[in-house]
């Protein structure tokens, strides 16, 4: 399935935000002009991770916003997400294609250029590649693989590649020069009193960045 993907990536990740938060901060995002959400819920359980997503795929539905789930497939076809981005260790992306279907948005995290090469041949709609920079969202984050690597990566790959890990308004200008489509934010969001403004003025910059 060919897929467009936004050029800011928000990522709600809820180690940052508490779990009653979570639905306002979902609204600020998308009032903030995103065109795509991920939930990442790994310190939640089996059912706070479901009743969550359900509240954010309400939302997402309403504003016409796509939703990603973060893993878990099963949560993914529960809430009729939009698709879902598996990591290296998470259910086989075949079998979660199988599971999913043909019109479901599937997304591979990737952290080396073999890696990102194996993708391509897998059935993926994008792949993410970092973390680009230091990063303290993700505790068991692998090094920071730098912007020659991801320079390196997308001239070896056509698919679209969303860049992550440590990404702020201040340095993605070097980081969408290297020619990705996207890139991811968390904390840059997450930890700002007006998020909704923020997500605005990055949208804005990173459009400005792109424009041939």
């Amino acid at each position: 399935m060919q897929v467009l993907i936004p050029i800011i990536y928000p990522i709600i990740d809820s180690s940052l935000v508490t779990l009653d938060n979570i639905g306002k901060t979902a609204e600020a995002i998308i009032d903030g002009g995103a065109k795509i959400l991920q939930l990442r819920a790994k310190s939640l359980s089996s059912k706070e991770f479901l009743e969550t997503a359900r509240i954010i795929r309400k939302i997402t539905k309403d504003k016409g916003t796509v939703f990603i789930v973060n893993d878990r497939v099963d949560i993914a076809l529960l809430t009729d997400a939009d698709g879902v981005h598996l990591g290296q260790g998470d259910l086989p992306v075949k079998e979660a294609r199988r599971l999913l279907g043909n019109n479901k948005i599937i997304g591979y995290s990737t952290h080396n250029l073999r890696e990102a090469l194996e993708a391509v041949r897998l059935p993926v709609d994008y792949i993410s590649f970092g973390p680009i920079f230091p990063t303290k969202t993700k505790e068991d984050a692998q090094t920071p693989k730098g912007l020659k690597l991801l320079s390196e990566v997308r001239k070896a790959v056509v698919i679209p590649i969303v860049a992550i890990g440590g990404i702020t308004e201040t340095n993605m200008f070097h980081v969408l020069k290297e020619g990705v489509e996207s890139v991811a934010m968390i904390s840059e969001i997450l930890t700002v009193k007006d998020i909704s403004q923020k997500i605005n003025r990055v949208i804005a910059t990173a459009k400005k960045i792109k424009r041939p």
